[in-house]
């Protein structure tokens, strides 16, 4: 699929009135067919009959009243409903960060349950309309009200369940875990089973490529440019990759021969937004998760205990990429390399996963434990060398942080038994570094 088409798709997702809509879309249509059975004698409705006591078989009086109850009610515990998703968007902004209101907001849980009950709100209207007493030439839509019925069944257990899912969905620990779980599909779709072609040393030189327009690198059409620069014969060297904010004017591309047409190429196989996206950016779940550590480290909130399972979180996901090879960025077309772009590698991963929770965590030796504990799993699963000596990097910059930060003697000593227990693992496969980051 083109990523363009897939970064629309995205967006749409983002929009909390769509399913709503669609829904309420869906039972008016559902209303007017459940009529129209009646008017054209299609599912004729015996009220005489001893097999109607299924269904609704009162008069037009009744039926209005009812459906008028139906209508007042749901449209009530709609506007109850969207109050209760405003309450829980408004803490986990407070308590986990504004960007994670997205997750909330792209729920699909939430818009269905909103839609459920304006979509029996607009049903009981659509039907009550239809209805008419004896002086109007009586019709009632027995079908159809007993639709209504069944609505109002369904609304009531939505509600039941929408109370337990708002509740469970704003616990923290729920947050994290589908954050790394959005993590872990990015890692299986960002990852390859084999190593990818060499990245050229050279800095890119050439015909640059400015772009007109600012924002967000959302998603990349990275395969349509390469075949257009194979069919050109030239090489695009990009400069930014999903995930970047990039200035009107500057240049996101160099060409190794100029082409004509080039630059309307290379900007319409860019999607740029306002606000970064996780459609091609492994590295966006990342800064999720670390911004619920970060604030949960901070004194307002002082929750170590969340900042420590953020941290087993992302341990989790080194471990999962440790047999997986992370792309090169550089794509092939006939055995020659036609572009080259910016990729997340190893070294910025554990980068965006470690640092900030290290420089919010100084006193707290607690996490600092914590991540000492998750290096030394990871470097157990970990066989590249080059990965070690990252992950021993990290691990020597934590000690330091301890050594400075720490006053408590025991505290200390207990830190640096783990550290050393962390360089017992890494220098059985003769990865060891020294102590010269500390």
């Amino acid at each position: 699929m083109n990523a363009r088409v897939k970064a629309w798709l995205e967006i749409l997702g983002d929009l909390f009135w769509l399913r709503p809509a669609l829904v309420v879309l869906g039972c008016i249509l559902l209303a007017q067919f459940g009529v129209w059975l009646e008017t054209a004698h299609v599912a004729g409705y015996d009220t005489s009959s001893p097999d109607a006591n299924w269904g609704y078989s009162g008069g037009a009086e009744g039926a209005r009243a009812l459906l008028s109850a139906i209508a007042s009610s749901n449209i009530g515990v709609a506007g109850t409903t969207f109050s209760i998703t405003i309450a829980a968007l408004t803490l986990a902004s407070g308590q986990m960060g504004p960007r994670l209101l997205r997750n909330f907001i792209r729920d699909a849980r939430n818009q269905t349950v909103l839609g459920i009950f304006l979509g029996t709100f607009a049903y009981a209207l659509m039907v009550l309309r239809t209805v008419r007493t004896v002086e109007e030439n009586p019709f009632v839509p027995h079908l159809a009200i007993t639709g209504a019925l069944v609505l109002v069944l369904v609304a009531v257990g939505t509600l039941v369940w929408f109370v337990h899912h708002i509740a469970t969905s704003i616990n923290v620990e729920t947050v994290v875990d589908v954050v790394q779980q959005d993590l872990c599909r990015a890692i299986a779709s960002h990852t390859r089973d084999a190593p990818g072609a060499v990245r050229p040393a050279d800095a890119p030189t050439g015909h640059a490529v400015a772009t007109t327009r600012g924002g967000y690198v959302q998603a990349m059409d990275d395969a349509a440019l390469a075949d257009w620069a194979d069919a050109n014969g030239a090489i695009v060297t990009l400069r930014v990759r999903p995930g970047d904010y990039v200035p009107v004017g500057y240049p996101i591309a160099f060409l190794s021969t100029e082409v004509e047409g080039a630059e309307t190429t290379i900007l319409d196989a860019l999607r740029l937004g306002r606000r970064p996206a996780a459609l091609q950016d492994p590295e966006y779940s990342v800064r999720q998760l670390v911004e619920i550590a970060v604030r949960a480290l901070s004194p307002g909130i002082n929750d170590p205990f969340t900042a420590g399972s953020v941290v087993d979180h992302l341990g989790d996901a080194l471990c999962r990429i440790a047999p997986r090879h992370l792309p090169t960025g550089v794509m092939l077309r006939g055995g020659r390399a036609v572009l080259v772009r910016p990729v997340t590698d190893y070294d910025g991963l554990c980068d965006a996963m470690l640092h900030m929770i290290r420089q919010n965590s100084a006193g707290s030796v607690h996490v600092l434990g914590r991540m000492l504990d998750v290096l030394a799993r990871v470097a157990e699963v970990e066989r590249l060398p080059d990965r070690v000596a990252e992950l021993s990097r990290h691990a020597g910059l934590v000690i330091a942080t301890a050594r400075r930060e720490v006053a408590d003697p025991s505290d200390l000593a207990e830190l640096e038994d783990r550290y050393h227990r962390f360089r017992d693992t890494t220098s059985g496969d003769g990865y060891g570094a020294s102590d010269r980051e500390c």
